[in-house]
């Protein structure tokens, strides 16, 4: 397995100072299938919850204060880790290592060339193919019968690896960066960690917490995401670490989470841009995410560890969801750093550096 090779390349400017979910909607994006879109483009949501402010949905509080020193632009870089790395990728598609398996998929961003001949992409386990479009389902070529799961490890969690109809393998390696972090901060805390986890698809991240000692809350809509998680709970070896797995819409958890006046230290949030529910609302991640991070902040502890965002398939600046970060965070102190979540190509070997592939924004806050 190759060792995590994360890179953090921070501005050349120093930070300086402020001058100065699914949903809200009222509603959290429900999610029927535990699937996501590759690049930037994160979880197809098949049928969704109301995207309808519910009815005890509540207004953006007034903040005040500086806004927290930002740093930026920061990319976040991985060039693989465990059981993954990217092999090679240009016109318009990625061939990846998941585990004894070579697959292809589209990646939009991939303008360039291949550096890798085209034998060597022709040698791959499985391509998807049909609709190629950042939500379109499609289905899985193969070169010979493969398993309908595979076992693969990320930063020593050992989980399963699944072909969907949405192009995804049930793990976004580009997160490890985010990955690490959070398992560094909560060993380093010394104390008991909670962590929340928003949209948190197949279970990873809740489970590095877990692993690194930390009490988590995993919330989810879709039962068959949640069950994939339950799977490789056991898979880790982690059946008995205090994880809480909530089938529920996110926005109607968090806004719960807050009357009852409940606390945690880290929560990632990872929503998806859209999602349409049974009786045709929908919700837009432009127009619900303020109030999604308005709550996450009443829910940060009092020694909070850090709030991560992550957006994927969104045409939008990391500046974007940078100031929104800041402006929910007035008056918290700490600092707000932004960017890019970008993965480096390594050839077949996982150890030849090549052109950096980006997949996702992000902006995360962490205290002073």
């Amino acid at each position: 397995m190759n060792a995590l090779k994360n890179k953090e390349r921070r501005p050349v400017q120093k930070t300086r100072s402020g001058a100065d979910s699914r949903p809200s909607r009222g509603h959290a994006a429900t999610k029927s299938e535990p699937v996501r879109q590759t690049g930037r483009s994160q979880e197809k949501t098949i049928k969704q919850a109301p995207a309808t402010a519910p009815a005890e949905t509540r207004a953006l509080l007034p903040r005040s204060g500086e806004r927290p020193p930002e740093r930026v632009p920061v990319i976040l870089e991985s060039s693989g880790a465990g059981d993954f790395h990217l092999i090679d990728s240009g016109n318009a598609l990625k061939l990846e290592q998941y585990g004894p398996y070579r697959i292809v998929r589209p990646e939009a961003q991939a303008l360039w060339q291949p550096s890798l001949a085209a034998h060597v992409w022709e040698k791959a386990d499985a391509v998807f193919t049909g609709d190629t479009d950042e939500d379109g389902m499609g289905r899985w070529r193969f070169s010979e019968a493969l398993g309908e799961t595979w076992p693969l490890s990320l930063l020593g969690i050992d989980f399963l690896g699944r072909f969907t109809s949405f192009r995804h393998v049930g793990v976004f390696p580009e997160q490890i960066v985010h990955w690490g972090w959070m398992k560094n901060r909560i060993e380093e805390a010394k104390r008991p960690v909670k962590v929340l986890n928003l949209f948190g698809y197949t279970g990873v991240a809740s489970l590095v917490a877990a692993a690194a000692g930390a009490e988590v809350t995993h919330v989810d809509a879709s039962k068959k995401a949640i069950g994939w998680a339950r799977e490789n709970q056991v898979l880790a070896r982690l059946d008995k670490a205090p994880i809480r797995w909530i089938c529920e819409d996110a926005m109607k958890f968090i806004l719960r989470e807050e009357r009852r006046g409940n606390r945690y230290d880290i929560i990632l949030t990872d929503p998806p841009k859209f999602g349409r529910g049974p009786n045709g609302e929908v919700w837009q991640l432009f127009d619900h995410l303020p109030l999604m991070l308005d709550i996450c902040r009443e829910l940060l502890s009092p020694k909070a560890i850090g709030l991560v965002l992550t957006a994927y398939s969104i045409r939008a600046s990391f500046y974007s969801i940078h100031e929104l970060m800041r402006e929910t965070m007035r008056g918290a102190g700490g600092a707000v750093e932004s960017g890019e979540l970008v993965i480096r190509e390594a050839g077949l070997d996982g150890k030849t550096p090549g052109r950096a592939l980006s997949t996702s924004l992000f902006s995360r806050w962490v205290p002073a």
